[in-house]
């Protein structure tokens, strides 16, 4: 017979057995919640926006001209990076794209210019280009585009592969390299815009065999042609006091234009410059976009199921507009102020179709620009040009001088100086002693103002400075052997517009907003990084970071 004592034992042991049994039942009951818990709930559409050439101060200097619905609405529901950069150089669209998807510098992600030389086949390549690929669409070769050069995973790839390739991705711009290396390497789609006669929306064979009946559908309507029309300021341009005179000799003038002045009569350009091609260095480039984005985000049905999907829209029109008309022009404002209104509709229509709390947006630019040299020289800020012709030309006569061949020279390109190593070792020469020699002697040159080795490159851990950000954009099989900074505000350019592709803080400073679902409304000072998007967002939806990230999540942007 037990004793009472054994009895209390018993019945304690019997109840802790209930308890253990009705704590597995309701663990099991809260498992599926614990993502949420702990991830937070994902939304079902990432909108990943790019504006080519957006300088972070067009946000101020615009504002006033700006609706509620648009930019004001992002940053006043949204997170503001006030002090976002670039870290790397140079500063162009590809490197920008691939930078952003990739949270990786070109040191890591390999796209380490627009175009490059290319040392083991000594050619000149593209970024995105791929003559392995077909185009489709048309019958030209500008379909030839795929991400194979890009070295490493984008968060759209990784989104993708978390979700067992569920989720849908599709990337738009009217360059191919912004729809390209966004979409990543396993985008379901990326279409590109093709000027010329009939102003289609093309793709290619990496992605698919034939346009799906959507887009031949998009292409046969008159959604390109009805921008066939004047472009007239959108308010009464004598209110765009943020920008210079209509007319200066800082702007670039369309063929048949006798002046860069609006209105900008289109119709009677159209056959001297381009056709549809035009369109591109007008706002309407950017409209037509956001017409095709609308379409793919309807037809694709996008964010209509609890499995995340992700579009990347790149706006490439201010970029043209730019490089033609210089960031103090009136075209470039009124290319903001109408940019400003593509996005009201935009959000609009993702309201509408994906519902106000389940999409996310992010907002930012492939690169900054700088003012026109000439305009800045002219108000008396040290300013101007560099001549390329003249710089190859003192350089190869003193390779001739010091090393007996100008031979050793192969390229000069994205301020960068390629070196033949197969002649250096028939003639017997150290490199290291090749490349510091040339360097002291660039360093001379005018407006030169820092110049660095490739052995600087990879032996010295630079941390700041100039040095710091041209090491994130070296690559060691795929950049120069020297790298050289032209002063502030000079440029190897045209007289005319705008450019960027420095280290100089003009064109890395961009803007970036966060906004919708999971991002908390705010600002920061502190900097940040473009390549701190991508961890930002792969954090954002609970999956695994892009295989190149270097950056960090911003913490605070995020509930």
């Amino acid at each position: 017979m037990k004793t009472p004592l054994s009895r209390l034992v018993w019945a304690f042991i019997f109840m802790a057995a209930g308890l253990s049994v009705q704590a597995q039942v309701s663990i099991r009951q809260r498992a599926p919640e614990a993502p949420a818990e702990v991830f937070g709930d994902p939304p079902r559409l990432v909108v990943g926006i790019v504006v080519d050439q957006m300088r972070y101060d067009y946000l101020s200097r615009f504002w006033a001209h700006f609706g509620e619905d648009g930019f004001k609405r992002m940053i006043g529901s949204g997170f503001l990076s006030r002090n976002h950069h670039f870290n790397y150089a140079p500063t162009s669209t590809g490197p920008g794209h691939a930078s952003v998807y990739t949270g990786a510098p070109p040191a890591v992600h390999g796209v380490i210019g627009n175009n490059w030389f290319d040392k083991a086949s000594g050619q000149d390549v593209y970024c995105a280009g791929d003559s392995t690929t077909t185009s489709v669409g048309t019958s030209s070769d500008a379909g030839q585009h795929s991400p194979h050069r890009m070295m490493v995973t984008t968060v759209t790839d990784q989104l993708r592969l978390h979700h067992q390739m569920r989720s849908k991705v599709i990337a738009v711009s009217l360059k191919d390299r912004g729809a390209v290396l966004p979409g990543g390497h396993t985008a379901n789609a990326a279409y590109w815009f093709e000027g010329g006669e009939k102003g289609h929306w093309i793709s290619s064979s990496f992605y698919m065999e034939q346009l799906p009946a959507w887009v031949q559908k998009f292409n046969a309507s008159d959604a390109a042609e009805k921008y066939r029309r004047n472009w007239e300021p959108a308010e009464d341009i004598n209110t765009y006091l943020e920008s210079g005179p209509d007319n200066t000799p800082y702007e670039g003038i369309i063929d048949g234009e006798v002046a860069p002045v609006f209105p900008h009569k289109l119709p009677d350009l159209w056959e001297a410059n381009g056709r549809f091609g035009l369109l591109r260095i007008t706002p309407y480039g950017n409209s037509l976009t956001t017409d095709f984005a609308l379409e793919a985000l309807k037809e694709e049905a996008l964010g209509k199921d609890e499995i995340t999907d992700f579009l990347a829209v790149s706006y490439s029109s201010t970029d043209y507009v730019g490089h033609w008309y210089g960031v103090n022009s009136k075209e470039v404002q009124d290319t903001y102020i109408r940019l400003d209104q593509d996005l009201a509709r935009l959000l609009k229509e993702l309201d509408r179709r994906v519902g106000k709390d389940a999409y996310t947006v992010f907002l930012t630019a492939d690169h900054g620009a700088g003012e026109v040299p000439a305009y800045l020289a002219d108000q008396g800020v040290p300013a101007g040009y560099l001549d390329g012709a003249a710089f190859r030309e003192q350089l190869t006569e003193y390779l001739q001088y010091a090393f007996g061949t100008p031979e050793l020279l192969r390229n000069i390109s994205n301020n960068q100086v390629f070196l033949d190593h197969d002649l250096m070792r028939n003639l017997e020469l150290d490199p290291e002693i090749v490349e510091r020699r040339i360097a002291e002697e660039i360093l001379g040159y005018d407006h030169i103002v820092e110049v660095y080795t490739a052995h600087q490159m990879r032996s010295t851990d630079y941390v700041e400075g100039l040095a710091a950000t041209l090491q994130n954009g070296y690559n060691q099989r795929r950049s120069g052997d020297i790298l050289f900074v032209t002063d502030p505000q000079y440029a190897n350019y045209s007289r005319t517009g705008s450019t960027h592709g420095t280290p100089h803080i003009y064109d890395t400073q961009v803007p970036l907003i966060l906004y919708g679902q999971g991002i908390r409304p705010g600002s920061t000072t502190r900097r940040t990084d473009i390549t701190d998007i991508a961890p930002t967002m792969a954090t954002l939806l609970g999956i695994a970071w892009p295989t190149g990230t270097t950056g960090q999540p911003i913490g605070e942007a995020l509930r």
